[in-house]
């Protein structure tokens, strides 16, 4: 039996740093679900199609091939816009829904062959759809003015060109995207550990989230 856990939030938020570092310290497989909605969007971009045209999407979504997600442009701004469209069909979330509980059932072998003590999983429902049954589940949060500040810094040290009003008003419509979708909206499980990451530095919420995760006495 494979432990699970759970980390859900808006974008910028700082889940990917920690769960990255979680899994590096449980031993456990890692899944960025997002870069499955990420992929997907590039992927009807790139065939000329529209993010938001539900038959391009869910094509795109059911030929994905897990190869993709290693793609750079993945990371582009381009490609969460496209990710946050796409992720709002039915259809795509269909699709992709098998994709991650059978990584969270079977999680891969780690990077260095060892097996997996269990699964992480990042994204905006995994801890309501997902996986509901997760052993532990953390919702992670900040303002959106700090997570636009975080984007923005992220995207110059990139070496992209980016203009903080603007970024931060891409990021409120994204939320709105996000929350407001009709499939699996963004939202935190009843039994999720509320994590603001505000005025937290990354040290202080792996601290956080490591104590949230010892009282479940799980390792």
């Amino acid at each position: 039996m494979t432990i699970v856990i759970a980390i859900d939030g808006p974008a910028a938020a700082g889940k990917g740093t920690l769960g990255a570092r979680l899994a590096q310290h449980y031993g456990l497989a890692k899944l960025d679900t997002g870069l499955l909605y990420r992929a997907t969007g590039v992927k009807v971009l790139a065939a000329g199609g529209n993010p938001e045209d539900p038959v391009a999407a869910e094509a795109a979504a059911r030929a994905l091939d897990p190869a993709e997600l290693a793609n750079p442009a993945l990371r582009g701004d381009a490609a969460a816009q496209a990710a946050s469209k796409v992720s709002a069909i039915p259809g795509v979330r269909a699709a992709l829904l098998d994709f991650q509980r059978e990584f969270a059932k079977n999680p891969p072998v780690l990077a260095d062959g060892s097996p997996a003590q269990g699964a992480i999983l990042d994204g905006r429902d995994i801890g309501t759809t997902v996986c509901p049954h997760a052993d532990a589940k953390l919702f992670v949060t900040a303002s959106t003015e700090v997570r636009a500040e975080r984007r923005f810094k992220e995207l110059q040290e990139r070496g992209h060109e980016a203009i903080y009003a603007r970024v931060l008003e891409d990021m409120k419509e994204r939320d709105a995207r996000d929350s407001g979708r009709s499939a699996s909206p963004l939202a935190a499980a009843d039994d999720a550990y509320m994590l603001d990451t505000s005025a937290l530095n990354a040290d202080q919420a792996f601290q956080a989230a490591v104590a949230f995760i010892s009282s479940k006495n799980l390792f």
